[in-house]
């Protein structure tokens, strides 16, 4: 079973990585691609192995099941292994294997996140960071922050919740993530600030004020049929282009741990993709997760 080679051009850095003004401080981060096509390369070879073996298509899930568990498993001790990202905030590399779980939402912070802003200070009276300087990170959550403002007018909803719905390849429709605004991303806000306080953490600090917007990830029950879904699109003995951004889009949309599944997911689609599309896979896009998060199913082949 053919592979194709895997490096660390292969992985476009986020944005979300990039909180930096200093363009040397951006060139470390930026290093991070050589572990994820690593680990691609690794992960790619165990997976061939697999589906050689593998005598039908539930055998192939299997197979990928594993795979997905590997790269989980690198990314903890990963993460053990480098400690806590410079300007980091609680470290606790325990939740780079902590599944999501009922009553523990993922929460993502779009639009003007200030503490995104290199040297930005806290100001008490507004609960926000001002000033400082911007970086790609400021600049992509700020852009995908109005983006998840336009979808709202786009799809004329008038809560402040936009519930999205997730089309699978059966016709089913399940729900996955959310978008939240007004009444909605305070009420996370509110949460944000408890559960950090519960964990024994310094919560005076969190950023609460402003115009928020929140992804949020769908309920576990739904991020399960999502992540199986998305294993049986890739399982297909004759995979598409189509069926592989279609499976892409479905992982993003069901992250399975506290921390980390972006750069799990990320690494995990190459890997499939160097095994099963080997002259044909589709690049990475740089913010590919801020898209499936934000932009919406019909988005998923950009």
């Amino acid at each position: 079973m053919a592979i194709a080679p895997i490096t660390s051009g292969d992985f476009p850095t986020s944005p979300l990585a990039l909180r930096f003004a200093d363009p040397a401080r951006q060139v470390r981060a930026r290093a991070f691609a050589a572990e994820q096509a690593s680990a691609a390369t690794e992960a790619a070879g165990l997976l061939a192995r697999m589906w050689r073996a593998a005598a039908d298509r539930s055998a192939r899930v299997a197979a990928l099941a594993v795979v997905h568990a590997h790269l989980v498993d690198w990314r903890y001790r990963l993460a053990v292994s480098m400690g806590p990202p410079p300007g980091g905030v609680a470290f606790d590399p325990e939740r780079f294997r902590t599944p999501i779980r009922e009553g523990d939402t993922n929460y993502d912070r779009l639009g003007d996140v200030g503490r995104l802003r290199e040297g930005a200070r806290w100001d008490q009276a507004t609960r926000s960071y001002t000033g400082g300087r911007a970086t790609p990170a400021w600049e992509a959550v700020l852009r995908y922050g109005r983006l998840a403002e336009l979808r709202f007018a786009a799809e004329g909803v008038r809560g402040d919740t936009l519930q999205n719905r997730v089309l699978l390849p059966d016709g089913r429709r399940i729900a996955g993530n959310r978008l939240l605004r007004g009444e909605a991303a305070r009420r996370a806000d509110a949460e944000l600030v408890a559960r950090t306080a519960a964990r024994g953490l310094d919560a005076s600090r969190l950023e609460t004020g402003g115009r928020p917007v929140y992804t949020a990830t769908p309920a576990p029950r739904d991020s399960a049929v999502l992540h199986s879904a998305a294993l049986g699109l890739l399982a297909r003995p004759r995979l598409t282009v189509q069926d592989y951004l279609s499976a892409r889009y479905l992982l993003f949309q069901a992250p399975q741990t506290k921390k980390g599944s972006d750069a799990v997911t990320r690494t995990f689609v190459v890997a499939v993709g160097a095994v099963a599309l080997p002259g044909a896979r589709p690049a990475l896009p740089e913010d590919v997760d801020l898209r499936c998060y934000v932009l919406g199913q019909p988005h998923r082949r950009r």
